[in-house]
């Protein structure tokens, strides 16, 4: 027996606010990072590869920390340049763990980017091909009767399938943008008991994202100080979000900023550049109704550079708009 996508949907009306998390989730697998102009690469594979350096992200985000069987994820993504037949290109990989409500959500991706040099600019083309697997925790599930219902799984189902991100990405001295499409075929999941289950299926299917981010980097004159803007749009199937961020830079070490996400948060921002390091902290103050049963949300950012040997003319000028 198959059950259709709407069962699932129906499945979830019927619990408990715990699980009302998961049915906003299914229409925006990504997470809403307020980091998000630290770490294109976490939506654009094509920003893979953009330093000379092994660049590590690491970030966490929980989401609505009063709510019960709220949103968290963990991610991680890394990358680095290579010259492949003279033509520099981008390597790199992403991993992310997360949770919504009774989802939970695994994603493992390799990223590679074809870098053409513009002048002093680059424009790269990325594709990121992997895996998505998703498990529903029906043991966990709290519904108002005991009585069976098809839609309901009685026991643990999960699936796998391929997953791929595809997108531009185009870095200036003194600016950047990208535009990227996630889970570009929309996969569906069959999520079943076990793989040699030949029983109940229940499907269970991703939205496409598109998202385009960019970002700058304003010196003000005679001074220390550095102003940084940036925005993102996100558009799913049926919804689209906005959020922008300015941070205030001091002497290429201390970060301060504020930023808004349309009609749901403003945040606050506080950063340290320490050398090859960037260590940051984020905290969401909900502005819509969810306010009445959070205070807000979390989120811990590390990025770490380990730079390469590069025997060209200018091997030590490395510059990025977002960290150096």
């Amino acid at each position: 027996m198959r059950i259709k996508p709407h069962d699932i949907k129906r499945l979830l009306t019927t619990m408990t606010m715990s699980a009302i998390v998961a049915i906003a989730a299914m229409a925006q697998a990504d997470a809403a990072l307020s980091h998000f102009w630290l770490s294109p690469s976490y939506y654009n594979p094509a920003a893979a590869g953009n330093l000379n350096a092994i660049h590590l992200n690491l970030g966490s985000r929980m989401q609505w920390v009063d709510f019960k069987n709220a949103p968290m994820t963990f991610y991680l993504t890394a990358d680095m340049p290579y010259k492949l037949l003279e033509q520099r290109i981008g390597l790199g990989v992403k991993a992310e763990y997360e949770r919504m409500g009774l989802f939970t959500g695994t994603r493992i991706g390799v990223q590679l980017a074809y870098k053409r040099k513009i002048g002093k600019s680059t424009l790269s083309i990325g594709v990121q091909p992997g895996v998505f697997s998703e498990t529903f925790r029906a043991k966990e599930a709290n519904t108002p009767t005991k009585e069976p219902d098809d839609a309901i799984p009685e026991q643990d189902v999960s699936g796998t399938t391929f997953d791929a991100n595809v997108g531009v990405f185009f870095s200036h001295p003194k600016f950047w943008a990208g535009f990227a499409v996630t889970h570009v075929s929309a996969p569906s999941f069959e999520l079943k008991i076990s793989r040699e289950s030949e029983g109940k299926v229940w499907e269970y299917q991703v939205s496409r994202g598109y998202y385009f981010a960019g970002g700058g980097n304003i010196p003000i004159n005679n001074t220390l100080f550095e102003i940084q803007p940036s925005v993102m749009l996100a558009a799913y199937k049926k919804a689209w979000t906005a959020q922008v961020a300015t941070m205030l830079r001091y002497n290429r070490m201390l970060n301060v900023g504020v930023g808004y996400r349309w009609k749901d948060a403003v945040t606050a921002y506080i950063g340290v550049n320490l050398k090859d390091a960037y260590i940051g902290y984020a905290y969401d103050y909900p502005v819509s109704a969810i306010s009445k049963v959070t205070m807000g949300s979390h989120e811990v950012f590390v990025t770490y550079n380990v730079k390469l040997n590069n025997r060209e003319k200018n091997k030590n000028k490395q510059k990025s708009v977002r960290l150096m």
